[in-house]
């Protein structure tokens, strides 16, 4: 039989199956089996293994534009050139 379970990692993002929601993982606790995610809209929840691996999430890449959840940004704070 294959684990197909997907450890959680700090700053990696996941896309949630079921809800189509991509999130990261902003903390996680081992000794505690605690997991702290955040979606890419800036709702945050925090998950115990079994939440977790119902969830079934899978890796994804970073969305291009990381700063969703990211309240009050300014242009400047992210390093681009002004066009």
């Amino acid at each position: 039989m294959v684990d197909d379970n997907i450890d959680p990692r700090i700053d990696q993002w996941y896309w949630e199956p079921k809800s189509d929601r991509t999130f990261t993982v902003i903390d996680y606790d081992d000794d505690e089996g605690v997991i702290e995610i955040q979606y890419f809209d800036g709702d945050v929840n925090e998950l115990d293994m079994d939440e977790w691996q119902e969830l079934a999430p899978e890796e994804t890449e970073q969305p291009e534009d990381w700063t969703g959840p990211i309240d009050k940004l300014e242009r400047d704070d992210l390093g681009y050139d002004e066009v």
